[in-house]
């Protein structure tokens, strides 16, 4: 005769041997400890044979406890699979979301790929501007949330991350040796661009603006030209760039902080899931690798191309960070400022 398996009993296995005992396991489910002894025994009962066995006053799985375990975790993964979409709202519609021009590469593609796999028939639509410019879109009510990169901020953001600002090169290029220093930078709303320029004036380091935009991809080209050198935050640099070392004789620069900001007044339902899919991805980046960002020096993985002694301060440092094409299921609106 055909028996139903109890998700609950399983839910209860499982705890246990992800904690290793059934105290772990009541107060990782918020249980008694005699309420999941029962649910194992109830278990067991049904199954007709143990599932785990005593050694040296530690659990340790029988062999029908090994059978058991990874069908038991995906009879959980599809229950609470089933659950979600079955009593979450069904969005549709819009929602936009505006995006600092220097971080989109980095940070958005992961974010817009699970959401949109999550919520087919809700369409992102991107708005790529400086930070200021985000806060004042969002206050105008013209992006629904926003991320911003800030060195110092009042208001009502949430902090996903710390990144170092650091000067970069192209690969083996002398433009930050040249007098006056060369520099690529961002408009006059960058957020960026009065930090590096005031940290020169400190240094007493004379420099020449040769690009003044918010277009970071005819900054990217422009400082990989090897005509001279611009400021970016060292997880968002891109293959085609190097970052500076610290011995490279520029300035060092602050961190800078990555903040989600959602509408004082609350945000509507597609707003809080989309916000919800991206402190996901930063906490996977946080969990995969640490913030080291005041930590000079590549980060997450070395430098594919060693730096001879002999080069001094004319060397840079390699650092490569995989690039992800754009979903072609978002669309992005972009603000370039000349």
């Amino acid at each position: 005769m055909r028996r139903d398996l109890d998700i609950t009993l399983l839910r209860a296995f499982v705890a246990i041997v992800e904690t290793g005992s059934v105290t772990g396991a009541a107060r990782l489910l918020n249980r008694t400890q005699a309420a999941v002894s029962l649910q194992l025994k109830r278990l067991e009962d049904l199954l007709g044979q143990p599932l785990f066995e005593r050694v040296h006053k530690r659990l340790v799985l029988a062999p029908a406890g090994e059978q058991l375990l990874g069908n038991a975790k995906r009879l959980i993964a599809m229950n609470d699979d089933v659950w979600g979409q079955m009593t979450t709202p069904s969005f549709e519609g819009e929602v936009r979301l505006g995006v600092p021009v220097d971080v989109i590469s980095t940070y958005i593609p992961q974010v817009l790929r699970r959401f949109s796999s999550a919520w087919p028939r809700v369409r992102v639509c991107l708005v790529c501007r400086n930070s200021q410019e985000l806060i004042e879109d969002l206050e105008a009510g013209n992006v629904d949330l926003t991320l911003t990169t800030d060195i110092e901020w009042k208001g009502h953001c949430e902090t996903l991350r710390w990144d170092k600002l650091v000067w970069v090169n192209a690969p083996g290029g002398d433009a930050h040796t040249r007098m006056p220093l060369p520099i690529a930078i961002g408009g006059k709303t960058c957020r960026f661009r009065p930090v590096a320029l005031q940290a020169l004036r400190d240094a007493g380091r004379e420099w020449q603006v040769i690009l003044q935009v918010s277009n970071q991809d005819a900054v990217t080209a422009t400082i990989a030209s090897g005509s001279c050198v611009g400021i970016m935050l060292r997880e968002c640099i891109p293959d085609s760039l190097d970052a500076l070392p610290a011995d490279c004789g520029l300035p060092e620069l602050p961190n800078f902080a990555i903040n989600l900001w959602l509408p004082r007044a609350g945000a509507n339902d597609m707003a809080e899931e989309l916000a919800r899919h991206i402190r996901a991805e930063f906490a996977s980046r946080r969990m995969q690798a640490p913030d080291l960002s005041g930590l000079q020096g590549p980060l997450r993985r070395p430098a594919k191309r060693a730096v001879a002694a002999s080069n001094g301060a004319g060397a840079s440092v390699r650092r490569r960070t995989p690039r992800t094409p754009f979903l072609s299921g978002a669309e992005f609106l972009t603000f370039p400022q000349g």
